[in-house]
């Protein structure tokens, strides 16, 4: 069964959402450029690559490959910077080859399930370190965080004004079902690992399919307490929540 078939389902208000959300990136654009976009690759962040592309609005698009990602998820960067690579930036950024190799040989390929600790440092240096980079030089960026994806992103704003730059996160009132009805209506490519029950993906390793009651995220960093379940990308102290009408 596709991922399509099992979740597309457009809420009653889905237009005037999806028109909320087409506004709010040509806010951006305007207030907030240079822009990038973070993408994951998610169905999430395909649907706002779409938009953007749509839209004609100038913005990089950026992918962290941690050399830990699934073959699907590197298969469908190729057709992302196939297909949208000839009229913006779709760039990739690595981790330093010798410091991920270092932290291997230190503590085993395998040492993210050893403790916490040991997993944040992974993540710090498969994506916190290339994050720095590819945020350099940028006054905004865009997520595909939702609120439902997860308790600990239930409060999510639109717009977050960072101690360096803007995030926005256009897609933050969208339910499941509206992401994949408009990649069904818009023929978005998707992540094949999205047909095998994987909701949220990340690393390889730190990622697995969900059974049929688990939220969202329950398939990253499995073996976490909840409230651990963030690599750093979008924890932020003390954000300032920027309301809708100033940035209309």
């Amino acid at each position: 069964m596709s991922a399509i078939s099992l979740y597309a389902k457009a809420s009653p208000d889905f237009a005037s959402k999806l028109a909320h959300t087409q506004q709010l990136l040509r806010n951006a654009a305007q207030l907030y450029a240079p822009l990038t976009q973070a993408s994951s690759l998610g169905a999430e962040d395909m649907v706002i690559t779409h938009l953007l592309h749509t839209l004609g609005i100038e913005s990089e698009i950026f992918v962290l490959n941690t050399g830990k990602l699934h073959a699907e998820t590197l298969d469908l960067l190729e057709i992302v910077k196939k297909h949208y690579g000839q009229e913006r930036a779709v760039r990739v950024y690595e981790p330093d080859a010798t410091q991920a190799a270092h932290f291997e040989h230190r503590h085993g390929e395998q040492a993210m399930y050893d403790s916490i600790a040991l997993r944040k440092q992974c993540c710090d240096i498969r994506k916190m370190q290339p994050l720095e980079k590819a945020l350099a030089g940028k006054k905004g960026w865009i997520t595909g965080l939702r609120r439902e994806q997860s308790n600990t992103r239930a409060e999510v704003a639109e717009v977050e004004q960072q101690a360096l730059r803007t995030k926005v996160n256009p897609l933050a009132a969208w339910t499941w079902g509206e992401v994949w009805h408009y990649i069904a209506t818009q023929a978005v490519p998707y992540n094949a690992l999205h047909d095998q029950f994987y909701p949220s993906i990340g690393c390889a390793p730190c990622t697995r399919a969900i059974s049929l009651g688990e939220d969202f995220r329950s398939g990253r960093w499995w073996w976490e307490d909840e409230k651990a379940k963030e690599c750093g990308l979008h924890v932020d102290a003390a954000p300032k929540i920027i309301p809708i009408k100033e940035i209309a």
